[in-house]
C-alpha cells in the first residue's frame, strides 16, 4: 500500500540531505518562526515542514498536485486530522507491545507480530470506515487515488482472512509440525502444518478413523527435554514468524509514511489557523513555468512577522513579470527587509505546495532560493566583515545555477560606498547573465542609481514609502532611488528635537546611512 500524498509516484523522503544553503535560509528568512507555527510543539511536524520547505519542488504540475490535496485538507480539516491520529496511534501502539523487535527467538517474533497485526487491523478498519463515510467528499487526485487504494486493498474479505489467520496463529491446540530425517538422523525440512480436525465437528473428530499415531510425554522436571521441544517448535514456526513479521513491517511502514506525508498537511492546517485567526489573507499561489521570469503579488506580507506580532502587518503589491532585477531602496526602517523576506518566504511556501501569505501570488518556479544578508558583528570571526561577505557570496556562486533567485539584503555594506557598489555591480551583472533573478535591498546610491540610469526593461525599482512628516507607511512602491535614506528621522525619533537640533548630515554621505 502506498500513500503518495506528496508525490504522484514516489514516497516523500524524510531522510534526504538538505540543500547546502539551508542554514542561511533558516537564518535570513527566519524560518524557525514558520516551522514553530506549523509544528505547535511537535518535533516530528517541525522536521517534516523543514524538509518539505527547504527541498522544494521545481515542477508546476507537481506543485499543483500538492495544492489540490491541500485544498481538500482545508475543506475537510477534521477528517484529515482524524486520519493523521489513526496513523499516530498505530505507530505509538506498536512501540508499546512487550518484547524486543530485534529478538531472533521465533516465539518472540511470532508473539510481537500477532500483537502488532491485531493492533494494525483495528486501525485499518477505522481508516476503511472513514473512506466509506467521507471518501466521496474529496476531489483531489491524491486523495481520490489514496481512498481508492484503501477501498480495493482493505475490503471485507481481507479483514476476514486476516482475522482467520490471527486465530490460527494463536496455536491454542498446540503446534503441528512435520519433518524429515537427515544425516545422522537429525531433523530437517521442518514444516508447520494445519491443525488436525481444523473445521470438523466434535462428532467427526471422535468417529473419524485415522492411522495409528505414536506419542510420548516429557516429564515435568525434564529441563533438557523441554528445551529440545521448544527448539523443535521454534524451527517449525520460524518461517511463519518471519513471514508475519514482514507483513507487520509492511503495514507499519505504511502508517509511518501516512503520518509523514499527512503530517505536512496537518502542519499547513496549524499554520493556516493561526494566520486566519488574525484576519490575515492567504491564497493558493499560481506556479508558472520556469522559461521566463514572472512575479506578481497583491497584499503580500511577511508571515513570520505577523506570527510574532499581535497586530496585523502591512501588505504590499508587486508587478514584476518579465523582470529579472528588482532593486529596493528608500527610508530606513521603512519595511524594505521585511518586504524582501516576504518574497523569499512566498517562493519557498509556493514551491513546497503550501498556501502563501498574500491575497494573490504567482511566480515562475525556480531551482533554488539563495540569500545573502548583512550579518551582525561577530567577535569570533577570523577575518574582516567584507572578507566574510565575499566568502559567503563565493559559496553561493558555487551552488547557484540558472533559473534560481538571489535575495540580497544590504550586501557589501561593510565597506565604503564606491568599493561596495563596484563589488555588488560586478556580481549582479554576472548572475543576471547566468539567468538568475535578483532582488536587492541596498542603501548604496551609486549602485542603485547606476542600474536605474541604464533604463532596462527587465529591471524594476522600488522604494520604501515615507510621508512628508517622516512617518513610515511600511509600503513599498515603484520609484527612483533617492540620495538619502532619511537617517535623521530616526535621530529625531530617538533623541527628539526639543532643545537639541539634529546634527547636519553632509549631502555626500547621506546615502551611506543604513536602512
Amino acid at each position: 500500500m502506498k500513500v503518495f500524498l506528496m508525490h504522484r509516484d514516489k514516497d516523500f523522503d524524510l531522510q534526504g540531505d538538505l540543500p547546502p544553503n539551508a542554514d542561511d535560509l533558516m537564518q535570513d528568512l527566519e524560518l524557525n518562526t514558520l516551522f514553530d507555527a506549523v509544528a505547535l510543539g511537535d518535533e516530528f511536524l517541525f522536521d517534516v515542514a523543514k524538509r518539505a520547505v527547504l527541498r522544494s519542488l521545481n515542477d508546476p504540475e507537481a506543485i499543483v498536485y500538492r495544492q489540490q490535496i491541500l485544498r481538500d485538507c482545508l475543506e475537510h480539516s477534521a477528517i484529515v486530522r482524524e486520519i493523521y491520529e489513526i496513523a499516530v496511534e498505530a505507530i505509538q501502539g506498536e512501540k508499546k507491545i512487550w518484547g524486543f523487535p530485534s529478538s531472533r527467538n521465533p516465539d518472540w517474533i511470532l508473539y510481537r507480530s500477532v500483537q502488532a497485526l491485531e493492533l494494525f487491523v483495528g486501525e485499518l478498519m477505522k481508516l476503511r470506515h472513514i473512506v466509506d463515510e467521507h471518501g466521496g467528499q474529496f476531489r483531489s487526485e491524491g486523495f481520490v487515488r489514496f481512498f481508492g487504494m484503501l477501498t480495493q486493498e482493505l475490503d471485507d474479505e481481507y479483514f476476514r482472512d486476516v482475522q482467520h489467520h490471527l486465530t490460527q496463529l494463536g496455536f491454542r491446540n498446540g503446534v503441528l509440525i512435520s519433518a524429515e530425517l537427515g544425516k545422522g538422523n537429525k531433523g530437517t525440512h521442518y514444516v508447520l502444518r494445519r491443525p488436525l480436525y481444523e473445521k470438523h465437528s466434535w462428532m467427526r473428530r471422535i468417529f473419524d478413523k485415522r492411522g495409528p499415531a505414536y506419542s510420548f510425554e516429557i516429564a515435568d522436571r525434564d529441563v533438557s527435554g523441554a528445551e529440545a521441544l521448544s527448539e523443535l517448535r521454534g524451527m517449525g514456526i520460524n518461517p511463519v514468524a518471519n513471514a508475519l513479521a514482514q507483513s507487520t513491517d509492511h503495514i507499519l511502514s505504511f502508517f509511518r509514511m501516512l503520518r509523514t506525508e499527512l503530517g505536512f498537511y496537518v502542519g499547513c492546517l496549524n499554520l493556516h489557523g493561526q494566520v486566519v485567526c488574525k484576519g490575515e489573507p492567504t491564497s493558493i499561489p499560481v506556479p508558472l513555468a520556469a522559461d521566463k521570469p514572472a512575479l506578481s503579488a497583491q497584499g503580500i506580507y511577511d508571515v513570520c512577522l505577523t506570527l510574532r506580532l499581535e497586530a496585523k502587518v502591512v501588505g504590499n503589491d508587486l508587478a514584476a513579470d518579465n523582470k529579472d532585477l528588482v532593486i529596493i531602496t528608500g527610508a530606513n526602517e521603512g519595511g524594505k527587509s521585511t518586504f524582501l523576506r516576504s518574497i523569499g518566504l512566498a517562493h519557498l511556501m509556493m514551491q513546497c505546495g503550501m498556501f502563501v501569505a498574500a491575497e494573490r501570488f504567482s511566480a515562475n518556479v525556480c531551482d533554488g532560493v539563495f540569500t545573502h544578508y548583512k550579518r551582525e558583528e561577530d567577535a569570533t570571526m577570523k577575518s574582516g566583515k567584507l572578507d566574510e561577505e565575499l566568502s559567503r557570496m563565493s559559496k553561493i556562486i558555487d551552488h547557484i545555477g540558472p533559473n534560481s533567485i538571489l535575495l540580497c539584503n544590504e550586501s557589501f555594506s561593510s565597506t565604503n560606498e564606491r568599493e561596495g557598489s563596484e563589488i555588488a555591480r560586478q556580481i549582479i551583472r554576472a548572475v543576471l547573465e547566468a539567468g538568475i533573478k535578483v532582488f536587492l535591498v541596498t542603501h548604496l546610491f551609486d549602485l542603485a542609481q547606476g542600474f536605474y540610469n541604464q533604463k532596462t526593461d527587465t529591471a524594476l525599482f522600488l522604494r520604501a514609502e515615507r510621508q512628508i512628516d517622516g512617518r513610515r507607511t511600511f509600503r513599498v512602491v515603484e520609484g527612483e532611488p533617492l540620495l538619502t535614506s532619511y537617517g535623521d528621522d530616526l535621530y529625531k525619533q530617538i533623541f527628539g528635537t526639543a532643545g537639541h537640533a539634529a546634527p547636519p548630515v553632509p549631502l555626500d554621505t547621506r546615502y551611506e546611512q543604513h536602512s
